[in-house]
């Protein structure tokens, strides 16, 4: 893992692959580790250079206050068009999971010269809060849950290790990865202060970004051939989003993973990977 300065920030990034092959940039969800290290390796094997990386706020990239984020959305997309600069070697394939879907729907609208092929993996058209009447919202008996549960103690490991296995079983994702993650990212968080670490685990930073104007409307004007990829079990973005974004991105393919729910399980590494191989 290292990092690279774009827009006078840094984005903590980590390469797979060789360097004189074709991009696949993955936006973090918010870290880069959203992505399992599988998938990078068997995109990588496939013939691709591999560059996950953190979005601002989590991991290596620059944290200033994650509770009053001083960017937008649309400057997160622009980080990933800069990113894809400054890696070199032509537009790029560029990927997103959760709210780095979103993150990768506004790049491509705004910056389509900069990338060849969309992924998006269990995100949604709309950003964080109420969706639009004719999407689906999260579940609210799990939404109930994991929000019933007290905060962690940020400053011990193990506790917020436990309170990520307990949150991914309510979701309907792995607990055993789910923790095992939750450690890596901890590890990589630089301080326990809770905003901080909330801003790692859990994304919250997303709930105080400013993500106007909307986007979905312009999601016809996506021209890169495009993949969505959607856990049919997942409860916190149903898959009718996943639908609608395949609907409305001209072209776009959908692929429903029955088993899953918000994360990427390794028991689907294979069928990811083939097809995103197969977009570009």
């Amino acid at each position: 893992m290292t990092t690279a300065d774009v827009n006078d920030i840094t984005l903590g990034i980590e390469q797979f692959g060789d360097d004189d092959a074709p991009l696949v940039l993955l936006a973090g969800g918010t870290t880069m580790l959203s992505w399992p290290d599988a998938l990078c390796e068997r995109l990588a094997a496939g013939g691709r250079r591999v560059v996950r990386y953190d979005l601002r706020d989590s991991g290596e990239s620059t944290t200033a206050n994650p509770q009053a984020p001083a960017y937008t959305l649309r400057d997160l997309a622009a980080d990933a068009a800069a990113l894809a600069d400054r890696l070199g070697g032509g537009p790029a394939h560029l990927a997103g999971i959760g709210v780095g879907g979103m993150v990768a729907q506004v790049a491509a609208l705004d910056h389509p010269g900069a990338f060849s092929a969309l992924t998006l993996v269990g995100t949604r058209a709309v950003a964080p809060g109420k969706p639009d009447d004719d999407l689906p919202d999260h579940d609210r008996a799990t939404m109930g849950r994991l929000f019933a549960r007290p905060m962690p103690d940020w400053s011990d490991r193990e506790a917020v290790a436990e309170f990520a296995a307990t949150g991914a079983e309510i979701r309907g994702d792995d607990p055993v990865a789910a923790r095992a993650v939750a450690a890596r990212i901890w590890d990589r968080t630089p301080g326990t202060a809770p905003p901080v670490q909330m801003a790692n685990q859990m994304g919250m930073v997303f709930s105080r970004l400013d993500c106007t104007p909307r986007w979905r409307e312009r999601l016809p004007e996506i021209k890169v051939p495009t993949l969505v990829v959607h856990g049919r079990r997942d409860r916190f973005f149903p898959v009718g989003n996943g639908e609608a974004l395949a609907r409305e991105i001209p072209g776009a393919r959908l692929l429903v993973l029955k088993e899953a729910a918000t994360a990427i399980p390794d028991a689907t590494v294979g069928e990811v990977s083939e097809a995103m191989l197969t977009l570009g």
